[in-house]
């Protein structure tokens, strides 16, 4: 393959990315907007850089014209999780989508690698309208941990400083801290039901604020100045408090004040 054409290969995998960051960080909000807990914690993406590839496609005998059909990797999704449960949740979640094909499945997070490696890797088939029309690509999709992520990406360094030889004493360094991982997810698994509880109370008082502050705004448009100072008041004392009783009380009293003064302005009309 020409240099000049590189460009041109990697820029649909480059809109894959992109698109597919945006779809799972949407279902993130989606979650949190319905006051649930979301199993992604987080969404990264990248393209593999022109040198990347042609050290992978030369290390495993790949012919640069068979680069796009033999190489799943170009284009890359990580997505984080908070728990080992989580994982597993993502994996069903991106089976039943219609918009990515699976085309191969590798569980290392049940089947470790020997250096102590753990993800779960899908490879999926993901069409983007280019200008030229559209175009099936393959994109690898890793789900992990904050555990497994932070040890793969202190390894990957490695293999990068050590060339892929690293020195023995230090293996067995990355494996002694990737069983302190294993243990570290099994213990945050063991307390995983809190944790959700709790973030869950937290997003649903994050929205319930928001809503109330939006009908404040509005009210400051329909409502005298008076009145509007005694219902800030009112909430940041009800605020100060840190009643969520109190504050779902706030919120359904104010939504009547609300919907009476738009109510209003439409009999004005």
């Amino acid at each position: 393959m020409e240099i000049q054409l590189w460009k041109e290969v990697l820029t649909p995998y480059d809109l894959a990315v992109k698109e597919l960051i945006v779809k799972f960080e949407h279902l993130m909000k989606e979650y949190k907007n319905h006051g649930m807990y979301s199993p992604i914690e987080q969404v990264t993406g990248r393209v593999k850089s022109i040198s990347s590839i042609l050290e992978k496609a030369q290390r495993k005998g790949i012919p640069l014209e068979n680069v796009e059909e033999e190489m799943y990797d170009i284009a890359g999704i990580r997505i984080i999780c908070q728990f080992v449960e989580d994982i597993q949740l993502v994996v069903e979640m991106i089976r039943k989508r219609s918009d990515m094909q699976i085309r191969d499945e590798r569980d290392y997070v049940n089947h470790v690698k020997e250096s102590g490696y753990r993800s779960y890797h899908m490879i999926v088939g993901y069409e983007v309208e280019t200008l030229f029309g559209s175009k099936m690509i393959n994109v690898e999709i890793q789900i992990r941990t904050l555990g497994m992520n932070f040890w793969s990406t202190i390894e990957h360094s490695m293999q990068y400083k050590y060339q892929k030889n690293i020195p023995e004493h230090i293996k067995k360094k990355m494996l002694k801290a990737a069983e302190a991982i294993v243990v570290l997810d099994s213990e945050m698994s063991a307390v995983r039901g809190e944790i959700m509880d709790a973030q869950n109370m937290m997003q649903i008082q994050s929205n319930m604020i928001s809503d109330i502050l939006n009908n404040i705004q509005n009210l400051y448009h329909l409502a005298n100045k008076r009145e509007i100072a005694k219902i800030q008041d009112e909430f940041y004392r009800i605020y100060e408090m840190n009643d969520m009783e109190q504050l779902e009380r706030f919120g359904r009293e104010l939504d009547i004040i609300a919907e009476g003064y738009r109510a209003q302005a439409l009999d004005q009309n």
